[in-house]
């Protein structure tokens, strides 16, 4: 049977650069023999509130409206609002997801904020014991495919719109990473609203080459569940800091609170728990 990829697109113009990059997605991955899948968000006019019209039937509780209790409650009993339920069979049988869009206020497109909040539902994509790498995705891979609108320099450790992997963050691990997918690098296509045709078609080539090997490369690394002590409300064990001050690691004082790039081209155990190696 045929690798079946999913690509979550979002951006509402067919003649984007973000859309030449779906096809180019499109075409690579089906030349290959995989079948693929596309939702394309702003096409469907995919809600992006997460209400209590996501729920058919009567809410198991009057007041007050707990979301997350509630979509749990209706994935149980089948009774979650159509277009999530066909979001979740096409992620249900995707081996890779690839999500494409453009970056907007240093995140994602709200359309694309509403498929996580209302697709990843709790009992379908997590629970409180699987999740990380204990996560229900364990399976799956995931990508991040986006444009950004300012020049690579800008997104410097040291540039004026700050590391552009904080901005991507709270999605590669506090999103996809959560629910248990073994993320990938990210694609990221340096402003091509204001470069020339020349550069954005290298951008796309390189995107299509990358393709033809996706499947083939490793995730990026993130600390398993167990190199959190429970007892200590899941911080990282004293012998993981030690072995990493060993190595001669030094606190870092981006933002002192997330990893800097390098810790997406290393997979070093010490910059993801807020350490840059050296």
């Amino acid at each position: 049977m045929a690798n079946i990829f999913l690509i979550v697109y979002a951006h509402q113009d067919p003649h984007s650069f973000n859309a030449a990059a779906k096809e180019v997605a499109v075409e690579a991955l089906t030349s290959q023999g995989f079948i693929v899948e596309v939702s394309d968000l702003y096409a469907m006019n995919f809600k992006a509130t997460a209400t209590a019209e996501d729920i058919t039937g009567e809410l198991a509780a009057d007041m007050p409206f707990h979301y997350a209790e509630e979509t749990k409650l209706a994935w149980q009993q089948g009774k979650l609002s159509a277009d999530i339920t066909e979001e979740q069979r096409k992620l249900t049988e995707a081996e890779l997801v690839i999500f494409q869009f453009p970056i907007y206020w240093f995140s994602a497109p709200a359309i694309l904020k509403g498929w996580f909040d209302r697709v990843l539902t709790e009992g379908f994509a997590f629970t409180p014991e699987k999740r990380y790498s204990q996560g229900i995705f364990q399976d799956k891979k995931a990508i991040l495919s986006f444009t950004t609108g300012s020049q690579e320099s800008m997104f410097g450790i040291n540039g004026i719109n700050g590391d552009v992997y904080v901005a991507i963050w709270p999605i590669q691990y506090g999103t996809l990473h959560y629910c248990g997918f073994q993320v990938l690098a990210p694609q990221i296509s340096w402003d091509p609203a204001h470069t020339s045709q020349e550069a954005r078609g290298n951008m796309l080539e390189a995107w299509r080459k990358r393709l033809h090997g996706l499947m083939e490369e490793k995730p990026l690394f993130f600390p398993s569940m167990d190199s959190f002590d429970k007892e200590l409300g899941f911080q990282l064990r004293t012998e993981l800091h030690e072995q990493e001050a060993s190595k001669g690691s030094t606190v870092d004082k981006h933002l002192e609170k997330v990893p800097r790039a390098s810790q997406f081209k290393s997979g070093c155990l010490g910059e993801l728990m807020l350490v840059q190696c050296k």
